[in-house]
């Protein structure tokens, strides 16, 4: 079973910076896909972002495009998902996940979470106005 671990949230004002980690049990990338989720309280988890394992495609929802970008270290087993320009909006729980399609489902579903196995805790990202 894959172990995902999630470090690197905390409280931050508009405009700031953060760098989540999701560090993974090994041989991850040879069978999934890598996505960040987030949940704010009383909304629904969406998805922001996902790596494929495959090619090392990248995508974003446009809520956050152009201000985050997601990364893979193979030899880490980790993915990361740097945060800049950071919006009170942007405050939830933010959750890695495996998911067994490595394409990131083709960049066409991946922000569905009933694509992903495996979860992390969450690690909670705090944003002041």
């Amino acid at each position: 079973e894959v172990q995902l671990v999630e470090s690197g949230g905390g409280l931050v004002q508009a405009g700031g910076s953060l760098r989540l980690s999701c560090a993974a049990s090994g041989s991850i990338f040879d069978d999934y896909a890598i996505g960040w989720f987030r949940q704010a309280p009383g909304k629904e988890r969406e998805g922001v972002s996902c790596i494929s394992s495959i090619d090392g495609r990248t995508y974003y929802a446009d809520s956050v495009k152009g201000r985050f970008t997601i990364s893979s270290d193979y030899a880490k087993n980790a993915v990361y998902l740097q945060m800049n320009s950071l919006k009170p909006e942007d405050t939830a729980v933010y959750h890695c996940a495996a998911d067994p399609d490595r394409s990131c489902s083709g960049g066409y579903n991946y922000r569905n979470p009933s694509a992903y196995d495996f979860w992390g805790q969450g690690t909670q990202v705090t944003v002041s106005s």
